[in-house]
């Protein structure tokens, strides 16, 4: 097999893959459209999310001027959250065992974790 024809089939070949790479990116950016709101509405929460941890005396402002305007509110605020921390505490062996419990390792189950 002579140079000039292993150079024309590598061209080939390489022309092919070109084109099929074409074809899949545009087949995935159609695809992909469909997700984009969802997307949207995702980097717009992160975002909002970075502005808050940025300026963290805006929700402690609202807080206070809430507890000076309403205290009742912020009372049975804090209650609500009280019963369902006691609720939750209450049904947590439960929910370990239907395997529900977010924020639980199993133990020997991989992944990442912070303890070496």
């Amino acid at each position: 097999m002579a140079a000039g024809e292993t150079r024309q089939r590598l061209a080939a070949r390489r022309q092919a893959l070109q084109q099929r790479s074409t074809e899949l990116r545009e087949r995935l950016a159609m695809h992909g459209a469909a997700l984009a709101p969802a997307m949207d509405w995702a980097d717009r929460a992160r975002e909002g999310w970075r502005w808050m941890r940025a300026h963290p005396w805006v929700p402690l402002a609202g807080a206070a001027v809430l507890a000076l305007r309403r205290p009742r509110a912020i009372w049975r605020g804090g209650w609500w959250v009280w019963r369902g921390w006691r609720l939750w505490q209450r049904y947590a062996g439960w929910l370990d065992v239907l395997g529900v419990r977010p924020g639980r390792r199993v133990p020997g189950g991989g992944g990442r974790s912070g303890r070496t």
